[in-house]
């Protein structure tokens, strides 16, 4: 029932009527098209949308830090913390809060995106995407506006997970915008300190310059997490998640000897070097597209892969100065490694 909150009841109603009409019944299955007939019924398109595609960690290779962090609050979150806990007689039971969010910080391509849908995945809640760029408006006070009912939309949606891709970009620390980023911050921190609904907050951010210190201070969030290049066995287990992805063997791949090749590789790039064999593999064997039948499998080669990695220019070599600022910030706050 906590899918249905904020609705009238002849919307829910009819959702479940149309859940029921699909196959006769209605199940835990049916939860995310409720959600997103729930979210268009609301009218939360624009700059709050619903991420109907979600993950689950099983996609996502290491962040072994983060997915224990998340485990261990999976309980707390899913908990009514307006009735958990509140004591007893001999004070002996604590008071559950509600866990509030997270940011990931880190190079581009790392896997923050994926998390963020993952930890969605991972608690079976709906996931919502907050547009900071779209939120601004040219008149006064629309833009703060804006994002005082997208959080209110987001708190009928609860439990929810909230996804702020790329925070910086909407929380400037200039003053070039009239004092509007500012303001922005301040509905935001407030909202945060305040709000009672169980939505989990998952920010996500490149550009530490841009970050404001009154967002990244602890308590605003519970955690910083800072998402580093992968290491040489998480380099291995994502080369077999985007191989096993498009139904190759990885028997037929030597992932040892691709991971020490992808050094320096983000995830998103050892995908991208997968894809780019798949292309040239069905180009050089005449094939115009993949055919399950002939299979991928004779076209890509351990050969053809590691051609492609070494093809590649990995951001860890063209931003690297940028990268080593990332890292050093990261260790004087003493952040958390994924």
């Amino acid at each position: 029932m906590s899918n249905l909150k904020g609705l009238p009841r002849a919307d829910i109603r009819h959702l479940v009527r149309g859940a029921i009409v699909d196959d006769g019944v209605i199940t835990e299955s049916d939860i995310p098209e409720v959600n997103q007939a729930k979210f268009k019924m609301m009218d939360l398109d624009g700059i709050l949308s619903y991420e109907y595609d979600t993950e689950q960690f099983a996609a996502v290779g290491g962040m072994e830090n983060l997915k224990n962090w998340l485990d261990i609050r999976r309980g707390a979150f899913n908990a009514n913390s307006s009735d958990s806990g509140g004591g007893s007689d001999n004070g002996s039971v604590a008071r559950i809060d509600s866990p509030k969010g997270i940011l990931l910080l880190g190079v581009q391509g790392g896997g923050k995106s994926l998390a963020a849908k993952s930890v969605a995945g991972m608690w079976s809640v709906p996931l919502l995407r907050l547009d900071i760029g779209a939120l601004y408006n040219k008149f006064h006070g629309e833009t703060e506006r804006n994002l005082r009912e997208s959080l209110a939309m987001a708190e009928k949606m609860s439990p929810c997970v909230l996804w702020m891709d790329e925070i910086e970009k909407g929380l400037s620390t200039d003053n070039s915008d009239s004092g509007t980023s500012q303001r922005v911050l301040g509905t935001l921190l407030t909202w945060l300190a305040e709000k009672q609904k169980p939505v989990f907050v998952v920010a996500t951010s490149n550009d530490i310059s841009k970050l404001p210190p009154e967002l990244i201070r602890k308590g605003r969030l519970d955690e910083l997490f800072f998402v580093d290049l992968p290491d040489e066995k998480t380099r291995e287990i994502i080369f077999k998640i985007h191989l096993e992805k498009r139904e190759l063997d990885v028997n037929n791949f030597n992932l040892a000897e691709l991971a020490l090749v992808a050094e320096g590789f983000t995830g998103a790039e050892i995908e991208q070097a997968i894809v780019s064999a798949v292309y040239r593999g069905l180009s050089e064997n005449g094939t115009g597209s993949a055919d399950k039948n002939s299979g991928q499998q004779r076209v890509v080669s351990q050969s053809l892969l590691l051609a492609e990695l070494q093809a590649t220019a990995p951001l860890s070599i063209v931003m690297a100065e940028k990268l080593a600022a990332l890292r050093q910030w990261a260790d004087e706050r003493n952040m958390v490694r994924v």
